[in-house]
């Protein structure tokens, strides 16, 4: 019998491993509000290995009993977690909050309004669709099993294999979950069938030997040294037996499945259009943005903001001669002029990395003038892999681990170069790098003696908030663009693409609007290629409310600031400000108001 042990945040995990397999016990310090909210957030991880592997505290070490495995997709194992959380969140109104610390207070005050969300969601058995072009286990898991899952030796490319294997089973339960959700009267829009086919039928593609959870084992196997050339081939014919055998079989039955729900799907957008959607609308707005906004409030925040917008855009167009047409066409234009734009072949990718590179390497040369703590985590910027670029954003961020085993990486979508010009990569660099996600997520995760979940950022509204309004400060204060023009466009037309997305979300999920409708309102206002807003627009309708965190994040930071600014005066101090916003991690727009409430009247005070 073996024992191994590891301290998380006042939290001490004890692994048992034994013939009968491997158990894990708790051993808490003082009852803290710390020590709760880490006992729910290890309970709710040790029964999601994929939630693990993401964190990266306890694998490759003898406390990982969980990296051959995957979660549990059944409607069964939804429901025992939900009672786990119902429990917790009982747990926390034990303490009461006028008798503790400030800190303390603010992590009962995150950790309560995380668990009532998490419980306001799990009111909805049927609230969405589960697989689609962009989400779900079909995308998910693989580019987990490919990017998150961390070959270091023998034992891990075993760990690898098994989860291979259990991705069938993952996918036989989330069969059978959609065929429930289609018996409730859940189906996804035809367009939506249309594009989740292409995805499905795409991963099939070259078969067993050629997918990627094959492909991608073999250069992770030159990598450790002591493997020989016969355990190498036979880690690849398992892999290749497993896709084969389990995994392939199960995109097939999703895609018979599919194939059948296009038999009669309608063309409505809007979650609407199922059971109970309005009020799973109401509850994903509440999530998405942390605030009681309404979806006509957040309608008509997103016109007005156009409008600003769009003011300022014409400006720049009109000093580079283009006047005719609107903002969208003019800047659409510019987008397409081929001096913006890198050559859509390998070197033409490559070449679009490396300036990535160099802008973050110019960016980080004056940070300290603006930040405090800068993170200590590597950041790589890397293509967003080929079987996913249908599907996929522009680009997205992924948090390092939390051990350092895996860096910081930013994704640019390089399916097409055309979608990402010159003048527009910048700003997406500034907003998924440093100081965006990058900047937040990392920082985030160096802060001390407060609960794992405040380490690990699960708020939208916050953390795209975050890095919308760190465009504005590599524009504003940081003055990156006063010999670029074009680049401060780009910046405009991102921060317009924000607003957007309040008016097109609010639109087709409570306004009833067409997909057609919010694909020309998107066209008219943006500089979007048609191809690339058609993906957003059909992105929107799969993840309901998720679009309107942004902009709703971005102007309640700005807000705060002006607050802060108008309160304090000559004292404000942005390094300050930030400090305050980062180091304390990410959290509810309504808590975060009142945290720097009361930070502008320590300020004062002093």
């Amino acid at each position: 019998m073996r024992f191994a042990a590891k301290a998380l945040g006042g939290l001490l995990l004890l692994l048992v491993v034994g013939a009968g397999g491997a158990s894990v016990w708790f051993w808490f310090y003082p009852v803290t509000v710390n020590n709760v909210i880490n006992q729910f957030t290890a309970e709710f991880a040790l029964d999601t290995p994929e939630l693990l592997t993401g964190v990266g505290l306890i694998d490759n070490t003898p406390l990982d009993f969980h990296s051959g495995k995957l979660g549990d997709y059944t409607r069964a194992g939804e429901l025992q977690q939900i009672e786990r959380v119902k429990a917790a969140r009982a747990r926390l109104d034990r303490f009461d909050a006028a008798t503790l610390d400030q800190q303390e207070r603010l992590s009962l005050e995150i950790a309560q309004w995380f668990l009532d969300d998490m419980i306001r969601q799990s009111a909805f058995a049927h609230g969405g669709y589960r697989v689609n072009q962009i989400s779900g286990v079909t995308v998910d898991l693989p580019q987990f099993l490919t990017d998150t899952h961390v070959i270091v030796d023998e034992r891990s490319v075993r760990r690898y294999l098994s989860r291979v294997a259990e991705f069938g089973r993952v996918l036989e339960e989330t069969r059978v979950r959609i065929e429930e959700d289609r018996a409730a009267g859940v189906t996804p829009p035809d367009f939506i069938i249309a594009k989740t086919l292409t995805a499905l039928r795409a991963f099939g593609e070259g078969g067993a030997a050629n997918n990627v959870l094959v492909t991608s084992l073999a250069p992770k196997l030159d990598g450790l040294e002591e493997l020989s050339p016969d355990a190498r081939q036979t880690y690849l014919e398992t892999a290749r037996e497993h896709v084969e055998s389990r995994v392939l079989p199960g995109y097939d039955q999703l895609i018979t499945l599919f194939e059948d729900m296009a038999t009669n799907a309608s063309h409505d957008a809007g979650i609407w259009r199922i059971p109970e959607g309005e009020a799973i609308y109401a509850a994903a707005l509440r999530s998405n943005t942390t605030t009681t906004l309404s979806a006509e409030d957040i309608h008509a925040l997103g016109l007005a903001e156009v409008a600003r917008i769009e003011k300022e855009m014409d400006a720049i167009l009109d000093a580079e001669g283009l006047t005719e047409g609107s903002v969208g066409a003019r800047a659409r234009a510019l987008a397409a002029d081929p001096k913006h734009l890198f050559a859509n072949d390998d070197a033409g990718r490559a070449a679009m990395l490396d300036y990535l590179r160099e802008l973050n390497a110019a960016l980080m040369e004056q940070a300290d003038e603006f930040f405090i703590t800068l993170p200590t985590q590597l950041l790589e910027i890397v293509r967003v892999p080929p079987y996913a670029e249908n599907g996929s954003a522009g680009g997205y961020y992924q948090a390092a681990a939390l051990d350092g085993s895996r860096p910081g990486r930013f994704y640019i979508n390089q399916k097409d170069t055309a979608d990402n010009p010159r003048w527009v990569l910048p700003t997406l660099l500034y907003h998924e790098a440093a100081p965006g996600h990058h900047f937040q997520v990392s920082v985030g995760q160096l802060i001390e003696d407060v609960p794992l979940l405040r380490r690990m950022s699960p708020f939208s509204a916050y953390t795209e908030g975050w890095a919308l309004y760190a465009e504005r400060v590599a524009a504003v204060d940081m003055n990156l663009y006063a010999l670029d023009p074009l680049g401060n466009l780009g910046r405009l037309n991102d921060e317009m693409f924000r607003a957007v997305r309040l008016v097109v979300d609010t639109g087709m999920h409570h306004k009833r609007w067409s997909r057609e409708q919010s694909i020309e309102f998107m066209l008219a206002h943006t500089s979007n290629s048609a191809a690339d807003v058609e993906r957003e627009i059909e992105r929107y309708v799969v993840w309901p409310g998720q679009a309107t965190a942004y902009k709703v994040g971005q102007l309640a930071m700005l807000r705060c600031r002006e607050r802060a600014q108008a309160a304090l005066g000559d004292r404000f101090d942005l390094r300050a400000f930030h400090e305050l916003v980062l180091m304390n991690g990410a959290m509810p727009l309504d808590i975060l108001e009142r945290t720097v409430d009361a930070w502008i009247k320590e300020q004062q005070a002093s």
